[in-house]
């Protein structure tokens, strides 16, 4: 093959990868070629691609190849990227090609949340040493988002923040009877049995997690108020006071739904109260096959609508709906912020490979909630004959200072039929 051949077959592969990212202002190189942006500014950054081989490999399955790609050090990223990847989401056009859809069909049925699935998928990820998650995570280990009342907010505060909002949305008062689905390193339920007063039930299949939370328990002196149940939510048993979920409805899937609908009916019955907080979209899709090929097995990010499948089969009523996706984006700025300092420890311990497929999921999901292709949702809930609910919003936005010893005169008032 003649260089002119060569570079011909080279400049027509980039300029496919170009119609894949749309009018994203980058621009695309491998070794001895560039295919700049038709944008007069100067571009925000540059994809360079190792090898035709790599560059063959976007333009049949753009998403995937790169995530993969990236992770391997095929593929490196001038400039920051984050905001690389910021500019492609919203102008990318053929990502979800046939290749797309086939591979996002046999993970679908591959990785089902099934009970045995569940364990497999979580186990992928929640599993992986609790020491790694230490390094980038705040101190009490909240891997979900946080709520930052003001921009200068730290992380640890921002993540105490989300957890007094659960928790004043919930409006719990003292000896109530809280079960927690899907639990993480036990932080919500402990901050609800220290700060509330409520003996809290959590559930969850990751063994590490669980050990981890036992011991954290243990040492606060909390065993007596928070019992910690390595097992999965389709067992939960018992009557309840309040149930509460926090992000784990993305990794239920849509399928069993029926099947959580079911539980939050047998334990709180029609007169309990309850939360649903979870990644979810504006529109119906499936969730990103590298995500959950790499990161994520057996993610769904529901729409609003499909998340009310859970409380719809029974007589629920909706009080509150928010999205806090710019809070979410705000989150993993932090975690990907500490991430980069740790970030040769991490090689030290789990490799380049590792290293740079973690770091290009939390730049990407950085710009999935910056452009809105995820967003992030608390739903409150409560059943039919709930004795009591507030009258006002008022509890959401004070301190559990101000707001504890007012609980019972202010907060609660006969239920509206």
């Amino acid at each position: 093959m003649t260089l002119n051949n060569a570079s011909w077959i080279d400049r027509s592969l980039l300029k496919a990868v170009r119609r894949a990212v749309g009018t994203a202002p980058i621009s695309l190189a491998l070794p001895h070629v560039e295919d700049r942006p038709s944008t007069t500014s100067s571009p925000i950054g540059t994809i360079r691609i190792a090898d035709r081989a790599t560059l063959t490999g976007l333009v049949m399955n753009p998403e995937v190849v790169f995530g993969d790609a990236y992770s391997d050090g095929r593929i490196e990223v001038d400039g920051d990227l984050v905001r690389v990847l910021e500019s492609i989401f919203p102008s990318s056009r053929v990502v979800r090609n046939w290749r797309w859809r086939m591979m996002s069909k046999w993970l679908a049925w591959a990785q089902a949340n099934s009970r045995y699935g569940s364990s497999r998928n979580v186990h992928h990820h929640y599993d992986l040493p609790t020491e790694f998650y230490r390094l980038w995570l705040d101190e009490l280990m909240v891997y979900t988002c946080a709520y930052f009342p003001n921009q200068d907010t730290s992380l640890e505060e921002a993540q105490k923040a989300k957890l007094d909002l659960v928790c004043r949305k919930l409006w719990l008062r003292p000896g109530e009877t809280v079960v927690e689905a899907g639990c993480g390193w036990g932080a919500l339920a402990m901050y609800m049995a220290e700060h509330y007063g409520v003996k809290v039930k959590a559930f969850n299949i990751s063994h590490e997690q669980i050990r981890v939370a036992r011991e954290v328990a243990e040492q606060k002196g909390l065993s007596s108020m928070v019992e910690f149940v390595e097992d999965d939510y389709r067992n939960i048993t018992g009557r309840y006071d309040v149930f509460v979920s926090v992000g784990m409805l993305e990794h239920v899937g849509r399928e069993h739904y029926p099947e959580l609908s079911r539980v939050i009916q047998r334990t709180i019955g029609d007169q309990g109260r309850g939360l649903l907080h979870f990644i979810g979209r504006c529109r119906s899709l499936p969730f990103s096959v590298w995500i959950r090929k790499r990161i994520f097995p057996g993610a769904y990010a529901p729409t609003l609508r499909e998340s009310m499948e859970v409380l719809e089969p029974a007589p629920f009523y909706v009080l509150d709906v928010e999205d806090l996706r710019p809070h979410y984006a705000k989150t993993i700025e932090h975690w990907l912020s500490r991430f980069d300092r740790a970030y040769d420890t991490v090689v030290d311990r789990h490799g380049t490979n590792f290293a740079r497929m973690w770091r290009l999921y939390l730049a990407g999901s950085i710009a999935a909630f910056r452009v809105g292709t995820l967003q992030l949702f608390q739903v409150v809930f409560t059943g039919a004959h709930c004795p009591s609910v507030p009258s006002t919003r008022s509890r959401l936005y004070s301190s559990i200072s101000q707001n504890q010893d007012k609980l019972d005169d202010e907060l609660w008032t006969p239920a509206m039929s």
